[in-house]
């Protein structure tokens, strides 16, 4: 028979203590010392801490071993699908979180409801009552009929009723709400999240069952928890937007079955979240005639080329210090970008307001947005409109440089598809052979931009 001991461990050095006491008393750190849960079994020194099973405990070289064939099961929603790398791989633990309201507990059941008519799957809810998901899923009209579920925050309890209902999706919603018998803190803090996550993905491990698991996120908009919560699971997703939007993308963070930062988008109706095929047709806005400022980019999200609009407004400063502001977009890199333009460009904007935002609310992270940054800039500084069917990319230098990106010929695919009939790119992506109906300028430098685009 195990036997469990609770112990308190260090969070910065690691120190043991039998007891909780307010400083560490190696370190000196203060607040630093959380319940942990030791176990040892009697005829196991491994106890709890032993690899999953059917893990082989001999050394073997690499070479021997012979990579298995993932078996990946279709979730119903061709954009979770993409997220996820092509699928919902057996065995994997899926960490997805996101603001309350956003749609996280939707998403699942419409997946569930989907898998139920092919697998067997176990709704597990810790916040919600079984009458209320069962509205839920009567207001969104998915055939839910087949899923089972269960109410429960006991983590030795659930884990009992998944052996015996032996499921191969199992949704926890959410993790904050569980609890283990092994630790005497309450629900929700560091070591009762760290502790049931890891039981939970022990068993994962070992029956091939696909986990989902629900975390809530900080004000900061990260997952709340221990940090260790994000390594312990194989995919971490984050699922983005504005609760009163319509419109919802989910992101992936980390992804060891698949690309990361793939990017999928949902849009919100009152049957639930609907899949939008053509994600760019929503970044890009419709003006009825040319507006100066506007530029459309080229951008990449994981695999997926992404056309968005960048929009800047440069004005007179009424201030000292002239505002920089950008929504989308890394804001010391505006200031840079800037710099680069009065240097190499003869154009001084010392003494103007610039505000530069992505439409549509999209994330730009990548230095592929510097050459579209620019020209929206100064676009809106000459009051100069450029062409609606002009299409840039590319990283700008220190020195003026234009830099190639990533992936220029699936950006130029992408914008020939969707009708722009003209592109600014680097040189070093200028394709070698010729895109069906669009015309590439390549540039070196910054300089031959302003060449290229006389109207500015």
């Amino acid at each position: 028979m195990a036997r469990s001991k609770t112990l308190y461990n260090c969070t910065a050095c690691g120190a043991r203590s039998p007891k909780w006491v307010g400083q560490c008393p190696d370190c000196g750190a203060w607040n630093t010392l959380v319940e942990t849960a030791a176990v040892v079994g009697a005829g196991d020194r491994g106890g709890r801490f032993a690899g999953y099973a059917g893990a082989s405990s001999r050394v073997q070289r690499l070479a021997e071993v012979t990579p298995g064939s993932e078996s990946r099961a279709a979730t119903g929603l061709a954009e979770l699908d993409r997220v996820l790398g092509g699928g919902l791989v057996a065995g994997s633990v899926v960490l997805i979180g996101g603001d309350p309201g956003i749609g996280k507990s939707t998403l699942l059941l419409q997946a569930l409801a989907s898998f139920s008519g092919r697998q067997q799957v176990l709704y597990v809810t810790g916040e919600e009552s079984p009458e209320q998901v069962s509205m839920r899923a009567r207001r969104l009209g998915v055939a839910a009929d087949e899923v089972r579920l269960l109410a429960e925050t006991s983590v030795e309890r659930i884990l009992e009723l998944a052996r015996s209902e032996s499921p191969q999706v199992i949704v926890i919603d959410s993790i904050q709400t569980l609890f283990t018998g092994l630790l005497q803190s309450a629900p929700g803090s560091v070591a009762q999240v760290r502790e049931s996550a890891a039981q939970l993905v022990r068993f994962a491990k070992g029956s091939g069952t696909a986990l989902f698991l629900v975390g809530h996120v900080t004000k900061e908009g990260t997952l709340a928890g221990p940090r260790v919560l994000e390594h312990m699971v194989d995919t971490v997703l984050y699922f983005e937007g504005d609760a009163g939007g319509r419109y919802r993308v989910i992101r992936a963070i980390k992804n060891r079955y698949g690309a990361v930062n793939e990017l999928g988008v949902f849009a919100m109706t009152d049957k639930g979240l609907k899949e939008v095929r053509n994600p760019s047709s929503i970044f890009l806005s419709r003006h009825e005639r040319p507006v100066a400022g506007s530029v459309i980019l080229v951008t990449m999200e994981g695999t997926r080329p992404l056309l968005v609009e960048v929009q800047a407004l440069v004005d007179d400063s009424q201030l000292a210090n002239p505002r920089r502001v950008t929504l989308g977009l890394e804001q010391n890199r505006l200031a840079m970008l800037l710099a680069v333009q009065h240097r190499h460009g003869g154009i001084p904007m010392g003494d103007q307001d610039v505000f530069v935002n992505v439409v549509g609310g999209v994330r730009v992270g990548e230095p592929a947005a510097d050459l579209a940054l620019l020209l929206a800039v100064l676009s809106s500084f000459r009051d100069r409109p450029l062409p609606t069917d002009l299409v840039v990319f590319g990283e700008v230098g220190l020195a003026g440089e234009i830099r190639p990106v990533p992936n220029g010929q699936e950006r130029l695919r992408e914008a020939a598809k969707l009708g722009f009939r003209h592109a600014l790119v680097p040189a070093a992506n200028a394709p070698r052979k010729a895109v069906d109906g669009l015309g590439v300028v390549p540039v070196a430098r910054f300089a031959e931009v302003l060449d290229h685009l006389p109207a500015l």
